[in-house]
This record gives C-alpha cells, sequence and structure tokens, in this order.
C-alpha cells in the first residue's frame, strides 16, 4: 500500500461497496476477499481498490451468479493470461438457468392465473372451506372400498 492511499473502515467500505459490514466479514470468512489488513490497534482498514473489488462481487450477485461463479470470475477478471471466452461460458451457463426458472415461473404464473380465476368466477364470496381454488390444491385420497 502507498504512503498516501486512502484507508477506510468496514462501516465506510460497506457504504460505498453497497453491502453491509456482516456481508464484509462473511466473504473475509470464506475467504472471497482477502482479510482486513489491520491498523496497530487492531482495527481493520480497506482501500479503493478493497471497495472496487467488493463492488464487483455485489454486481456479480445481483446478476444472480453464485459464489463459486462470483469467486471465479473475481479470479479471472485478474488473470491478464486467462481468455473471455471463459467468462462468457461462465455467463451463457448461468443464462441457460435463468432461462429454466423463466420458464418455471411463467407455468406457476398459468397455473396461479388458473387459481384466481375459478375462484373470482365460480365460488368468491363463499364460504371459505367451499373455495373450488382450494380443491384442487387439496390432495384426494381415493376411497376404500368396504371390506366384504
Amino acid at each position: 500500500m502507498g504512503d498516501h492511499e486512502a484507508v477506510m473502515s468496514i462501516g465506510a467500505l460497506a457504504e460505498t461497496a453497497g453491502v453491509s459490514p456482516p456481508t464484509i466479514r462473511y466473504y473475509e470468512d470464506i475467504a472471497l476477499i482477502p482479510r482486513a489488513r489491520r491498523s496497530a490497534a487492531g482495527h481493520r482498514f480497506y482501500t479503493r481498490k478493497d471497495a472496487d473489488r467488493l463492488t464487483f462481487i455485489r454486481r456479480c450477485r445481483e446478476f444472480g451468479f453464485g459464489l463459486d461463479d462470483v469467486r471465479l470470475l473475481s479470479t479471472l477478471s485478474a488473470s491478464p493470461d486467462k481468455d473471455c471466452d471463459e467468462i462468457r461460458d461462465i455467463a451463457e451457463r448461468h443464462l441457460a438457468t435463468v432461462r429454466d426458472r423463466l420458464a418455471e415461473m411463467r407455468q406457476l404464473e398459468k397455473q396461479l392465473r388458473r387459481f384466481v380465476d375459478t375462484c373470482s368466477s365460480l365460488c368468491c364470496g363463499g364460504p371459505a372451506p367451499d373455495c373450488l381454488s382450494l380443491a384442487e390444491m387439496t390432495p384426494t385420497t381415493p376411497a376404500q372400498a368396504p371390506n366384504p
């Protein structure tokens, strides 16, 4: 660290990077970011470089990347000998996962729309136990045949 490099506390870092101090400590614990340097009095201190790294991680998380992918992307971002194709491949895999989730959410939306429409058109205003939408979600058990 240079003699004139500005330092900040964990609170200032959290505010600058848009995360909470517990998140910073957690990322240190799992070695996603390096452990903080300490002052002679034992206080953690961080630099602008730490804030930039943490902001990068926060943005990756906002895109929905898991911690393993964030770790890999962070490593790749600091590896001039690595090819951009690796980053694209990670993003492509994540995009496929997002598309799968979107398809699942569209299916859920259709089911919920049918649930609301059934209730609105057939039983809304009646007693809750008679709601046809609830009946769709209640498993039916086959009636047992009487023993002869």
